[in-house]
Order: structure tokens, then C-alpha cells, then sequence
């Protein structure tokens, strides 16, 4: 049901902003939309996700009118701040979004633009499980202002998506993204590599079905373990296999190869797209540090630099909303250091690279090593940007560490 929420101070009742906080109009404006509902959580997930028999005290088939509230309260806090502007990328993540009626998901969107407005041209992506899109889902969502669908495809290995707990028909991803493409939507799609039993030609496999179905987009990401996962008490018991860093090298090489071959450039470590305009701007918002407002159980936003995060418990939140609280259950404002911190975390990770003028001296310094080493990309960093080479995506961690210590 999610990691524990971070440390930080207490967040006012009203979900206002600290005073000194000046939201910059210039700066892009995000909305996440949270639905925490799933049919089955995967022995690998740490996401703030219920399934029915978890929800005690919440319910399904209230919870657009329940985040709406939000909706409003935020509304509030940023006109008293001065920083209402319209949603330039709007995401609706899980969880599984289509678990609820596309009529609900439409009121959500509604509401955004009500209390917000909605750029014109502006990225609206709703997450799904291959399972729950058809032709009639697909439909009602783009008339409600939908633009793009996130396929959470996982494999098209039957034997890899057990182990992941994935219940979903292989065979239906196809069928979603046929959907998708009918309703005039953009396609991504979600893969899991370095499953325990996953080997090389099972991931080549899930590769090439996945580019076969020509997605504008795609996203690759490591199985990562999470204390107090299904997954790890399994690998703690011995029960299945840790997965296997040289492995997940190996699949990170081919994934890069097979997608370039297929007319896909990386902009993220783990994310591909074909041309710039599929690239998904939600995501690239946070990499590259814009204010995003994020509603719903467990959700968290970044406004005018200062960082909150709402209520895990779907329960508890609607009970905060419910009486007019913010649902917020902390707030933290990152110093200097702690700002520098993510930036280099966050852009090092995206193609454009970060600037090596917002690199503090000891940062500076290690540039030369790193290109000495191959880890970023000499000709980038005489043009003033670390920009990471193949090699250092695979140790971006390290990369990080040296620009930081």
C-alpha cells in the first residue's frame, strides 16, 4: 500500500502556502489525479494502490465527487497565493485509472478545468490496465479531453507476468492500443524487465511484440525490490531470486538497441519516444523541476518550491475532505543544498542534460574523470551539459554521487 510517507513539518488545516512562498506565473503548471484503486497488487508494487477488501470506510463509487473537493481547496490556496494557471499536462495515475467509469475520470477532468483551466494542446494522460480499455472506453475518454493512453503492458511473456502477479490477457494489449489508436489517441507503453524466471530472450521477446504494435511511446523500467513488498518476502525466504544487476544490464543494452533500431530515441533513462512530440511532458515537468499539483490519496506536489503530501488512506482522506480539511498530511521546503541535490538527481537523467554552471565546485571538478571514465559525453560537457552516455545510464547512480560529493 505504498512506503511510508516522508518526514516534514505539519501542513495547516486550510492547505495554504507558507507566506514567503511566490508561486512564478511563468512556471508550467502540472495536475496529477490519483486513483488508488486496483483489481490485484502486484508482488513487486509500492505504490499507494487498495484493492476492494482494503478500502475500509472509502468508497469507489465516490471518489471523483470525494477528489473534486480537493479540486476546489486548491483552488482556493492558489488564488489566495496568486498562482492560478492553467494546467499545461494533466495525469491520471494509479493504481488503475480505468477501474473507474470513463464518466467519472471525465467529471475529474472537468473539474480541473473548471478550477484551472486547461492549456490549449495540453498533454492529458490516463494510465491503464490493457484489461479495461475498449473501443467504447477508449471513445468516451478522448471526447472528454483525453490525448494520450499509458498501456501498463509489463511483458508478453505469460510466465514473466505471473511472477509480476499480472493478471492481464497478453493478448489484450494489442487489442487496447487498437482501442487507443481508433479513439485518435497517443499510445505508451509500461514494460518491467529482470523479473524473477525473466531471462534475455524473454525480454527480447516483450521488446519486439511491443514495437510491433508501434506506440508512440515507451517506458522500460528495472524491477526494483521494496521492503514490504510481496516480492521481497518471497526473495527473503529464498522462495524466488533476487533479480540479477548484470542481467538487468544486459536487458537495459538491448531494450536501448532494439528501440533505437525501431525508430525510438531515449530522453530518459528509462523512457523512449518516437520524435519529440511523444515524448511525455507530465514526466519531463518533473525532471525538470516545474510545480505540479497532485490530488489524491498519498499524492504528493511541488508549488512554488515548497513540497506536501496528502493522507495515504483513502478512508482518511475522504474523511479530511470531507470536512473541509486539507488533506495534507505534511509539508518541507528544501534548502540550497537539498534543491541542488535533486536538480542534479533529476535533469542528469533527461537528454538535454543539466548545465554544468549549476554544478557546485567539487562537481565541476569531476567532470574531466567522467568523461575520462565514459559516463557522460565529452563534446556535450565543452558545450556546458552533462549529458549521460549508455554506459553512464547504467551507473547513473555513480554519475550522480560524483557530480554531489
Amino acid at each position: 500500500m505504498g512506503s511510508a510517507l516522508p518526514l516534514g513539518e505539519a501542513a495547516p488545516a486550510d492547505g495554504a502556502l507558507p507566506p514567503e512562498a511566490v508561486v512564478d506565473p511563468a512556471t508550467p503548471f502540472g495536475v496529477y489525479l490519483h486513483v488508488p484503486f486496483c483489481r490485484v497488487r502486484g508482488g513487486y508494487c509500492d505504490f499507494n494502490t487498495y484493492t476492494s477488501s482494503e478500502l475500509r470506510g472509502a468508497r469507489q463509487d465516490e471518489y471523483a465527487d470525494t477528489l473534486l473537493h480537493e479540486v476546489s481547496l486548491a483552488r482556493r490556496v492558489l488564488v489566495d497565493a496568486g498562482g492560478v494557471r492553467a494546467a499545461s499536462t494533466v495525469f491520471f495515475g494509479g493504481g488503475t485509472p480505468t477501474l473507474l467509469p470513463p464518466g467519472d475520470l471525465a467529471r475529474m477532468l472537468d473539474g480541473v478545468r473548471g478550477a484551472f483551466g486547461i492549456e490549449g494542446g495540453a498533454e492529458v494522460t490516463v494510465e491503464a490496465n490493457p484489461d479495461t480499455v475498449t473501443d467504447a472506453v477508449a471513445a468516451e475518454l478522448a471526447a472528454s479531453g483525453v490525448t494520450r493512453l499509458s498501456i501498463g503492458m509489463q511483458s508478453a511473456v505469460p510466465h514473466v507476468l505471473a511472477a509480476l502477479d499480472r493478471t492481464h490477457d497478453p493478448a489484450n494489449v494489442a487489442t487496447a492500443v487498437a482501442a487507443a489508436r481508433g479513439a485518435g489517441l497517443d499510445v505508451s507503453l509500461d514494460l518491467i524487465y529482470g523479473a524473477p524466471g525473466e531471462s534475455l530472450a524473454d525480454w527480447r521477446r516483450s521488446l519486439e511484440t511491443a514495437i510491433a504494435l508501434e506506440p508512440d511511446h515507451v517506458s522500460a523500467y528495472a524491477l526494483i525490490i521494496e521492503d514490504g513488498t510481496k516480492l521481497a518476502r518471497q526473495i527473503r525466504r529464498g522462495e524466488v531470486p533476487a533479480p540479477d544487476d548484470d542481467l538487468q544490464a544486459d536487458m537495459y543494452e538491448l531494450a536501448d538497441e532494439l528501440l533505437a533500431v525501431g525508430g525510438y530515441d531515449w530522453y530518459e533513462i528509462s523512457n523512449w519516444a518516437r520524435g519529440d512530440e511523444h515524448r511525455s511532458r507530465h514526466n519531463l515537468a518533473y525532471w525538470q523541476g516545474h510545480d505540479w499539483w497532485g490530488f489524491g490519496p498519498g499524492a504528493h506536489s511541488h508549488v512554488a518550491g515548497v513540497r506536501f503530501w496528502n493522507v495515504k488512506h483513502p478512508a482518511a482522506y475522504a474523511q479530511r475532505v470531507a470536512s473541509g480539511e486539507s488533506p495534507a498530511a505534511g509539508r518541507e521546503r528544501p534548502d540550497a543544498a537539498a534543491r541542488t541535490l535533486e536538480s542534479v538527481l533529476l535533469r542528469s537523467r533527461i537528454r538535454e542534460g543539466l548545465p554544468v554552471t549549476e554544478l557546485l565546485a567539487k562537481g565541476r571538478h569531476a567532470v574531466a574523470a567522467l568523461i575520462a571514465d565514459g559516463l557522460i559525453e565529452g563534446p556535450a560537457a565543452l558545450h556546458g551539459r552533462i549529458v549521460l552516455t549508455l554506459r553512464g545510464r547504467l551507473l547513473a547512480d555513480a554519475v550522480v554521487r560524483a557530480l554531489t560529493d
